[in-house]
């Protein structure tokens, strides 16, 4: 296996740190690949999360592109759409049930405990991070949002996106305004966040490379002039 296929980091690490200095703002992954992932031990750490932060995680998710990535950590690239959707199944079993268990095609686990459970009822939010034809009935089916890539579209592109997920929700019996709408990956561009603000996304997450803390405080002084700019 090539050497870049077997670096890995864990998230959970550096949102437990950013929790423990936070009190206000809401931490996710932005995409979590559960699909390369147990599903027990996953489940467990986003909760140990939630309940650290005190109920301030969101959970992007997605299925990956990387056959060969996602194969070395055992998920067939052919499955791992059924392999996603019953982890996230058995994920918020588990958060719900105090004996929770699990009994699915690709996913099967017999009665378990696992503590602590989240602070939000249920679980965390989950976002699905993808934009091919299905995933919009993937949101309705077992997610509580969608949250595509900026740059990923053009803005139209994105808004139709809305359209088609608003469509999904007619065919699945679900309120349109029961989903959360992101978009991850945004520059400084006040025009293009004003455009996915006015077609419906409300959260939009920018996008902070990994520089020295001089740089990344200017970074950060510019999204908040934007966001002034744009009054929310």
């Amino acid at each position: 296996m090539p050497e870049q296929y077997r670096r890995t980091y864990d998230p959970f690490v550096a949102l437990s740190a950013a929790a423990s200095v936070t009190g206000r703002i809401r931490l996710g992954t932005g995409i979590c690949l559960v699909v390369e992932r147990d599903p027990i031990l996953l489940a467990k750490e986003v909760a140990s999360l939630d309940r650290l932060s005190n109920g301030r995680v969101i959970l992007g998710i997605g299925a990956g592109w990387n056959a060969e990535e996602m194969e070395h950590h055992g998920t067939p690239f052919a499955l791992r759409w059924k392999v996603l959707r019953e982890r996230v199944l058995a994920m918020r079993r588990i958060w719900a049930d105090d004996v929770a268990e699990f009994h699915g095609e690709l996913v099967n686990f017999d009665p378990i405990w696992s503590w602590p459970k989240p602070v939000q009822q249920g679980g965390p939010r989950i976002l699905l991070g993808a934009k091919g034809r299905r995933c919009f009935d993937r949101v309705v089916e077992y997610c509580d949002g969608w949250m595509p890539l900026a740059g990923s579209g053009s803005d139209e592109q994105l808004a139709q996106g809305l359209r088609q997920l608003s469509d999904a929700c007619k065919r699945g019996g679900r309120p349109f305004n029961s989903l959360e709408l992101a978009v991850i990956g945004l520059g400084a561009d006040a025009y293009a966040a004003a455009k996915l603000l006015q077609a419906g996304f409300e959260h939009l997450v920018f996008v902070l490379p990994p520089v020295d803390r001089e740089s990344a405080l200017r970074i950060l002084d510019s999204y908040v002039n934007l966001l002034r700019t744009l009054r929310v």
